[in-house]
This record gives C-alpha cells, structure tokens and sequence, in this order.
C-alpha cells in the first residue's frame, strides 16, 4: 500500500479493483486435471472392436470385454491444456473432421516385394443426430461401415476409427473399428490389439502383423512369437518418418490414444504382446 494510503487508512473501490488486478497478473495458470478428474469417477466402458471377416484375426484386450463382428466394404493419456480466451475448439463438421477422415500411416514395408502398409482412418465426433447421418453416408462412400451403422445416433460425441491394411497392388481391407467417446482413452499399460497374416489373401497364413493401441505415456510394446522371438515398438514423435519395417508407437491425427505396429520374420506366429513401460 502506497503512504498516502496509509495516511489516509481508506481505499477507494478504484483502488481494490487496481490490487485485484495487479495480484491476478502475479498468478500462473497450470494445465486442469481434466483427464485424471474423469478417471476418477467413471468406469471404464466395455470396449469392442468390429473385425474384418476377410482376415483372420487373435485380439487381445486388457482394458474391457471384445466382440467380433464383419466390417462392410473393401479405445492416462495426456491432459488437456486449460482453455484460455484466446483458443476456441473447432466449430464447424469440416473443422471436426466430421464427413471426411484424418488418415495417418501407422507402418509399411516390403514382403518377397511386395509393398504392404497399415493406416487409420480417424473421424471426428458428430454433435448432432444430423451430422452423424451424414457421417454416416460419407463412411458408405469410402467403404468403411461402423458397428452400429443402421443407428446414427449412436455415432453422436463418438469418435470412430478404421486401421485399413493393404498389400502389394491388392485394395486396402479394413482390419479393424471402433467408435468411442474422446474421454474414454487408454491409462498405463493398457492394450487393445489384433494379430493378422501379413497378405491379407492368406488368411490361414502365420498371423505376424500386429496392429493395436496404447496409452499416450506408453513407450515400448513387445511383441513375442512362438518361436521364442520377439519385436520392440518404441514411441516416436508425431511427424516422424516411417521407416521400412519399423516397429513404432506413433500418435495418429485425431485419436486421443497412439497406434503401434509390429511385424515378426517370415514364419514367425503371434504368441502374446504387452506394454513393457
């Protein structure tokens, strides 16, 4: 307090207004614990995953009941930043990636040389029952179906994500979806995974592409083969190059959990995969 206010032992409503705002200036505004908040006090919602009939399919799941099902055509991460007056979130179904889907190349490489990539197709959540219809349509045209796809309601705060799986000059196969709310992501070593042949012809073949999702924190996946082998993922940033078959954890555009990929030699076959840390 300046002297002449302590002279005067009286402040004015102007002068309390300028102390307000002089200690507001002093506050730092960390980052809200919107994440840990909603762990606390939800339960997680049994997740399931919709497979591809053309491919033969082990799924293996530590965070809820798995379903199976055909897909038509040819689920401690971390927090979100407090919203300042400065950023809005995105508006419009365009802006949200309502009716046309974020891809993201999750791996790639070559087999007897032939090409073969794994991407996921990430959608963005409807708000209405309308733009969920419409999602709903623009799905059909690109050959992915949801597993609701006869109820666009369902669709409605959900966001829905195909991984699509091709090789050589074959079209890209759907291998797996989901819908789920962004809050319901993956905490610690939470996994959901599937195993698959590498040609997706050859459905009797070894299942030796393992495909799955993880928790943003996660920094290796193992994969381990029946022959006693066994392939490390490890976390790379966004953006990163990917590389011949490379086994990674990457984010994808528009998933709130990140993606990994693993592949075991020629004859190998699935056993098991974990999160190691």
């Amino acid at each position: 307090m300046s002297a002449d206010r302590e002279t005067n032992h009286t402040m004015t409503e102007t002068d309390i207004a300028l102390l307000l705002a002089d200690a507001a200036d002093e506050v730092e505004i960390g980052i809200a614990p919107y994440q840990a908040v909603i762990r606390g006090g939800r339960r997680r919602r049994a997740r399931r995953w919709a497979l591809a009939t053309a491919t033969a399919l082990v799924v293996v799941g530590t965070s809820g009941g798995l379903a199976l099902a055909g897909l038509g055509g040819g689920d401690g991460g971390e927090v979100s930043p407090a919203v300042t007056r400065q950023s809005t979130p995105p508006s419009t179904p365009e802006e949200r990636h309502v009716y046309a889907p974020q891809e993201t190349m999750l791996g790639a490489g070559t087999e007897k040389g032939e090409t073969w990539y794994v991407t996921v197709d990430v959608w963005g959540a409807p708000r209405t029952e309308a733009e969920a219809q419409a999602q709903l349509n623009a799905m059909s045209n690109r050959g992915e179906e949801p597993w609701d796809k006869d109820k666009a309601s369902a669709l409605v705060g959900k966001i829905t994500y195909f991984v699509r799986h091709s090789y050589g000059s074959g079209a890209p196969t759907l291998l797996m979806g989901d819908s789920a709310s962004p809050q319901d992501t993956m905490a610690g070593t939470d996994l959901k995974s599937g195993a698959s042949s590498l040609d997706p012809k050859k459905t009797d073949g070894p299942q030796r592409l393992v495909v799955g999702q993880v928790a943003k924190t996660a920094q290796t996946v193992l994969c381990t083969w029946k022959d006693g082998t066994s392939t490390e993922a490890h976390r790379v940033a966004a953006g990163a190059d990917v590389n011949s078959d490379e086994a990674t954890i990457r984010p994808a555009a528009g998933s709130p959990d990140n993606w990994f990929v693993c592949v075991g030699a020629e004859g190998a076959k699935f056993d098991s995969v974990k999160v190691m840390e």
